[in-house]
């Protein structure tokens, strides 16, 4: 394949991403936005982001998994693994100018699509329907942590567990197995004893 054609599915792909964030684009509002993001590279244990940094970026994963956690007094909390079409950055601190909560660090090695701060907001002075879109990327981002928030709260430690592994089985071979427990809210005893079953 050549370098323009893998460029042009490259360009595809992520404004396939746009599209399923910040809802039914024009095509030139599309290439507007599209035309913000780069192409970055992270190797395995590389950091995204570390708490207490300012979030200057937000990326949509194109290939590689992510984790994003916090470190308590007394633990590790992995908040999510971020893996093929989802965004990453930590969003109070990247739309508010907030310090981080999350470190976000990567579990492989990962290609990103990554538009800066700076560029984020440029877009609101150059598209008319900017605000539009950006209220239905965080409703969006609202609802998912919504419905995770309501399968915490609804469901048996069991039950989430085999609604994770049904749409997640791959991540049970790449990822350690203490991460998933940690972003299910168990102890790795737990998540240990529901596997056996």
């Amino acid at each position: 394949m050549s370098s323009s054609v893998a460029e042009t599915e490259a360009v595809k792909e992520l404004q396939k991403y746009i599209i399923s964030y910040f809802g039914d684009l024009k095509s030139d509002e599309l290439e507007t936005i599209s035309s913000f993001f780069r192409l970055e590279l992270l190797k395995k244990g590389d950091y995204f982001l570390k708490t207490g940094r300012s979030p200057d970026k937000m990326s949509f994963v194109q290939s590689g998994l992510l984790r994003v956690f916090a470190i308590t007094a007394d633990k590790e909390v992995t908040q999510w693994i971020s893996t093929k079409g989802y965004f990453i950055t930590d969003l109070a601190g990247f739309i508010f100018d907030q310090p981080a909560r999350w470190t976000i660090q990567a579990l492989t090695d990962i290609v990103l699509y990554t538009i800066s701060k700076e560029d984020y907001n440029k877009i609101g002075k150059i598209l008319p329907r900017w605000q539009e879109f950006e209220k239905l990327f965080i409703t969006r981002c609202f609802t998912t942590l919504e419905d995770r928030v309501f399968t915490h709260l609804s469901m048996t430690a069991e039950e989430r567990y085999h609604l994770f592994f049904e749409n997640n089985k791959e991540l049970f071979n790449q990822v350690p197995l203490q991460y998933i427990a940690s972003m299910l809210g168990m102890t790795p005893e737990t998540f240990s004893r529901i596997r056996k079953k």
